[in-house]
């Protein structure tokens, strides 16, 4: 039986999305080259699934979206983020990581200027917003979980984002912590259809890192989960043993996500190949923290998957096209050639598939197989900014901008009509992230 025929049997509500002038399915079994696009077609979405992707579909669904002279694309998948920092934007931007890290995020370590589980759920939920504008369909929130206030606030506003996100809930050895961890699985994520979990960690070899590192990744392990950890993102954190300490740890393996690695040696790059470790890169956030650049081309002929990252206050823009093309110049201008991966078409896919695939999500989502959950993207490209039509893949990745995100749906319902965000009013977010951050910013001293 056609997926069609047996989803239109369960009475779901129904979604064509019409005439697209093309369509990247991400899908190359179901349309023409790597990206599996299909020109002139449409799209039906049947409750939160896929049901069927080409030409002359149907129209007998609940809503008709014309997608005429558009694009259709799988939803962006953010591998590596810090939604609450909406509330330090800004902060320290003649700082290097260390230096930033230690004005502007560790002081909120202290109980007496930790944000509110209020303040967590107003920044939070305003990075949301933002992430939904850019298209962002899925998104990895790793949180420092200053307290267990901290993380409520900060997954209740992920749960009312109507995004997929994961939870990457920072800990440490401490009975407590773990407890808490366990907890937050069981009550806040299992129960969420479109959430789940990661424990975070920092990695080291040395006394003070590596028994905290070793419980997370023990409990990552107990949990079936990922341990998501900041890996070699500054130079001076080769001091750390990195990668001594995670293989002390039994850490390196396909459940482990490297946000960054950035300063690896030949014989670690060989190793997560080896192990099949995950890495986030996150370029924008890697320029303005002065921390280096990725040796992408290294890490992919090693066969790691890598996917693509937005990395909290540091990034200063939501902007997942901004990300992909960045993803690509770097990589050019230090190797003097135009031909270095990530290609255009490389770098979409790790911004979609491949970001699904670096956090084992490809079954469910990252193309337009039918079949797999309805993360989709509507652009716009008749904008001044876009078009004219001369080689829209192409133009993607080097023109593309946020507002040409027309349409966003997640699991089939539409967080983004026209352009304008669905069924939220930004301006008491705003406010409310606004009054945290002027409380932040004078317990900081920050000038």
């Amino acid at each position: 039986m056609h997926l069609d025929t047996q989803l239109s049997q369960t009475n779901q509500p129904r979604t064509l999305i019409r005439n697209a002038a093309l369509i990247l399915t991400m899908d190359p079994t179901i349309g023409a080259g790597e990206l599996g696009f299909i020109e002139e077609a449409d799209l039906l979405l049947v409750g939160d699934k896929i049901a069927a992707v080409g030409k002359h579909l149907r129209e007998d669904a609940g809503q008709i979206v014309d997608a005429t002279g558009k694009i259709v694309m799988p939803g962006f998948v953010d591998v590596h983020n810090h939604l609450w920092q909406s509330l330090i934007r800004g902060c320290q931007a003649d700082q290097d990581l260390i230096g930033w890290l230690e004005t502007c995020v560790y002081p909120l370590a202290n109980p007496a200027i930790t944000p509110s589980e209020m303040e967590i759920y107003a920044g939070v939920r305003l990075s949301t917003l933002d992430l939904v504008m850019t298209g962002v369909t899925t998104v990895v929130d790793w949180s420092h979980s200053f307290s267990p206030a901290f993380v409520r606030g900060n997954i209740r506003a992920l749960e009312e984002s109507g995004l997929r996100f994961v939870f990457a809930y920072r800990g440490n050895a401490h009975p407590g912590v773990i407890d808490d961890i366990k907890r937050v699985q069981k009550d806040l994520i299992e129960p969420h259809p479109r959430a789940s979990l990661q424990v975070a960690s920092h990695p080291g070899a040395s006394s003070r890192l590596l028994p905290h590192l070793q419980a997370m990744s023990s409990l990552a392990t107990e949990l079936s989960v990922k341990l998501h950890v900041h890996l070699l993102e500054n130079i001076a954190q080769r001091q750390d043993d990195a990668i001594k300490g995670l293989v002390l740890a039994n850490a390196t393996g396909p459940d482990l996500l490297g946000a960054h690695a950035i300063h690896l040696l030949d014989e670690e790059i060989t190793l997560l190949g080896q192990r099949d470790v995950r890495v986030a890169h996150n370029p924008l956030s890697n320029m303005r923290l002065a921390s280096g650049i990725i040796r992408l081309p290294a890490l992919h002929q090693a066969g790691v998957k890598v996917g693509l990252g937005l990395d909290g206050g540091t990034n200063d823009t939501s902007d997942m096209f901004n990300t992909m093309r960045v993803a690509v110049g770097l990589q050019r201008a230090t190797s003097l050639q135009a031909s270095v991966f990530p290609t255009v078409s490389e770098v979409l896919r790790m911004a979609t598939l491949g970001g699904a695939e670096v956090l084992d999500m490809a079954a469910c989502i990252g193309s337009l197989t039918p079949g797999k959950q309805a993360d989709v993207l509507i652009l716009d490209p008749g904008r001044a900014n876009f078009a004219p039509r001369l080689n829209w893949i192409n133009q993607l990745v080097f023109n593309g901008q946020p507002a040409n995100v027309d349409w966003v749906f997640v699991d089939g319902q539409p967080l983004k009509a026209g352009g304008r965000v669905v069924g939220v009013d930004p301006a008491p977010i705003i406010e409310a992230t606004e009054v945290a951050a002027r409380r932040i910013k004078e317990a900081l001293h920050i000038p």
